[in-house]
C-alpha cells in the first residue's frame, strides 16, 4: 500500500538549490532559518540530495538520494552526520512532529 509522504524540505547539492514547502511557510523564522542551515550545510559536506520528509503518522524522516555516478558522496559520513543531526536538533525535530501533528493530522 502507498504510503503518502509530506515534503517539509528539501536541499540538493548538485542544482545548489534548497526548497521549504509552501505549507509550511507559517513556520517561525528562526525555525526556517535553521532548517534551511541544517539541510545546505548537509549536502555541502556530504552531497547528494537530502529531503525531510513527514510519514503519514507524523515521523520525521531524513531521506538521502546520490546520483548513482556521484563518487564524492560520503556515504559513510551521512550516517554520521544524520546521528549527529538527530542528536543536536533533538528539540526541534520533536517540536517540528508536534507541529506537523497538530496542525495537518488534528
Amino acid at each position: 500500500m502507498y504510503e503518502e509522504k509530506i515534503v517539509l524540505c528539501v536541499s540538493n547539492s548538485y542544482e545548489k538549490k534548497y526548497y521549504l514547502n509552501d505549507n509550511f511557510e507559517s513556520l517561525p523564522k528562526q525555525v526556517k532559518d535553521e532548517l534551511k542551515i541544517l539541510c545546505v550545510l548537509y549536502t555541502e559536506e556530504i552531497g547528494g540530495i537530502l529531503s525531510l520528509e513527514f510519514e503519514e503518522d507524523g515521523t520525521l524522516q531524513f531521506v538521502v538520494q546520490a546520483d548513482e555516478n556521484d563518487l564524492l558522496f560520503d556515504e559513510i559520513g551521512s550516517v554520521l552526520k544524520m546521528k549527529q543531526i538527530r542528536e543536536e536538533k533533538k528539540e526541534l525535530l520533536e517540536a517540528l512532529e508536534t507541529y506537523y501533528k497538530v496542525f495537518f493530522l488534528q
